[in-house]
């Protein structure tokens, strides 16, 4: 059993997460959830409770005192922040053996290749050991997975889990098929070709929840 720290960003797909949730946690890992203020417009982090869970299979027990961490949690809720008082971004670091982004949006693989840190999500990875592993399963638009900026940033991610850019000019099926050979720590679950939410066909939709926990657990394992 695994410590995973799921990251929810502001993509359609993030529908799914009380299926990879359920999922990830039938497979007997514990679980926290950081969303971004993006992705709680398309799920509701109420409906994570055990009673809705047992919808996917098993009746299964919410593990751990809290499940969902908000950007708000990151905050004093009154007055200043005291010296000695938890950080929330270090303290999910702390407890998280993995880190897994599903689904990840091209806003949020931007600032994670940029070293942007706005929000609870993205200041969890900036903190992040890198001895440790972190899986990204992309969703968006197929035109925003094709554009050249994201085998930009897919191309930054490789060179900071210390894989070699020194081929320039891949797109990002390819850049995928690299990190995944080449950085020990660093696991892309590649989107998938299919109607998208928007009306459009092609790459772009997140990976079955299934082949996520899959491979989380086979990182984990392995």
């Amino acid at each position: 059993m695994a410590k995973v720290l799921l990251g929810v960003t502001g993509s359609v797909a993030a529908v799914k997460t009380p299926a990879l949730y359920a999922e990830l946690l039938r497979l007997g890992h514990d679980v926290k959830i950081a969303p971004t203020q993006a992705a709680l417009a398309f799920f509701d982090p109420g409906c994570l409770q055990s009673e809705t869970l047992a919808h996917w299979g098993e009746p299964l027990e919410v593990r751990g005192q809290s499940t969902v961490y908000l950007d708000s949690d990151e905050w004093p809720e009154n007055g200043l922040f005291q010296v000695g008082a938890p950080v929330m971004h270090i303290e999910l670091r702390k407890w998280a053996d993995l880190l897994l982004i599903a689904p990840l949006d091209a806003n949020t693989l931007a600032k994670l290749a940029l070293g942007l840190c706005d929000n609870l999500l993205t200041c969890v990875y900036r903190a992040w050991d890198l001895s440790r592993p972190v899986v990204l399963a992309p969703a968006m638009n197929t035109m925003m997975w094709e554009h050249p900026a994201t085998a930009r940033h897919l191309g930054q991610l490789l060179e900071d889990f210390g894989g070699s850019r020194s081929l320039p000019r891949l797109n990002a099926e390819v850049l995928c098929d690299t990190i995944n050979s080449l950085c020990a720590q660093l696991h892309v679950v590649e989107p998938v070709s299919k109607r998208l939410a928007c009306g459009d066909e092609g790459v772009g939709g997140l990976a079955s929840v299934e082949e996520i926990a899959a491979v989380v657990s086979e990182i984990i394992g392995g």
